[in-house]
């Protein structure tokens, strides 16, 4: 693991593109040792001038909507425009599971195997504040290693949609065509957060399921409140499988970005997310602390005993608790 002595070298090399480098700052933000974050909070600092000049997309959908299969597809038509391209994987459920990056990975056949393009799995870290903090920290590392668009993957369940839009400048949801109700389906606090959505699958005989899934869900948005007076999100049609309509759907992110920027929007919502992201990480410190001194620890565990016995109050405990961090 670098050292704080060894942060210049690993920050050239990293900036010189150096793959290897890159998969050791990872290693190094994932590392929950205190020396190593502190390490890690110094190569981040330094590297943040090299950062932020690439496009952020948010990728979410339910299992089996052929996430990875749209990335590969994406990430490739991408690459041969000349882009590098890295993916992270958001998958707050591994620390259970054992998580599906390998198998998300061959999926990602022609990606995995292209040296413009970088895949990552967030660690599991057991909570989804710590996933999304570590996943923000190795998008700024990718940035600086000259990858200007990343891609953020979500399981597309839970509470991890809104850690992954609240760290990318587009959000993207994927849906299936064909799938009984369209609308019963529908998330709606998900369909909020989503600059566009996308109906794969449209291939075939599900070219009419597909398109009828579209005026459905374009139906829906009308009747809810868009993120944004500057931007409505459009519902298109696609096919990971044949790449029909993979170009048109990367035109809309572009599309949103200029329309974003010219209105000032895409400026203000990067620094919001810099700011909530300050929250998350002191929250992590607070979490931390709580856990890293034995004495707090034990008190910690006679407060849980007591709220669970009925003897005090949640709230009295969280007092209790916030008390011992002063």
């Amino acid at each position: 693991m670098p050292s704080p002595a060894s942060i210049p070298t690993l920050a050239t090399d990293l900036r010189a593109g150096s793959r290897a480098a890159l998969a050791r700052a990872i290693t190094l933000i994932e590392s929950r040792r205190a020396d190593h974050q502190a390490t890690a909070r110094d190569l981040v600092q330094a590297l943040l001038p090299d950062t932020g000049h690439g496009i952020r997309v948010g990728i979410t959908g339910a299992p089996g909507v052929g996430k990875s299969t749209t990335i590969d597809v994406l990430g490739m038509s991408l690459i041969e425009r000349g882009h590098k391209v890295a993916v992270l994987a958001v998958d707050p459920s591994s620390a259970r599971t054992g998580g599906s990056i390998l198998g998300d990975k061959t999926r990602m056949a022609r990606l995995a195997a292209s040296d413009s393009a970088y895949i990552r799995p967030s660690p599991a870290s057991g909570t989804l504040g710590g996933v999304a903090a570590k996943t923000r920290e190795a998008m700024l590392l990718c940035e600086a290693a000259g990858f200007d668009v990343v891609l953020v993957e979500t399981v597309g369940i839970g509470q991890s949609e809104t850690a992954v839009c609240d760290m990318t400048d587009f959000f993207l949801a994927l849906m299936l065509p064909g799938a009984g109700d369209e609308l019963q389906g529908i998330k709606k606090g998900l369909v909020e957060l989503a600059d566009m959505i996308a109906i794969n699958k449209a291939d075939g005989d599900n070219v009419k399921r597909a398109n009828l899934a579209a005026a459905e869900y374009r139906g829906a948005l009308h009747i809810l409140s868009p993120r944004s007076e500057h931007w409505h999100p459009p519902v298109l049609t696609y096919s990971a499988l044949t790449g029909t309509g993979i170009d048109a759907l990367w035109q809309k992110v572009l599309d949103h970005r200029t329309a974003m920027t010219a209105s000032g929007e895409f400026a203000a919502r990067r620094r919001q997310q810099q700011v909530k992201w300050m929250w998350s990480m002191l929250e992590q410190r607070m979490l931390a602390r709580l856990r890293a001194d034995p004495a707090v620890r034990a008190k910690v565990k006679k407060t849980e005993a007591e709220v669970a016995d009925g003897r005090i109050t949640p709230a009295v405990a969280a007092e209790q608790i916030a008390e011992m961090l002063r």
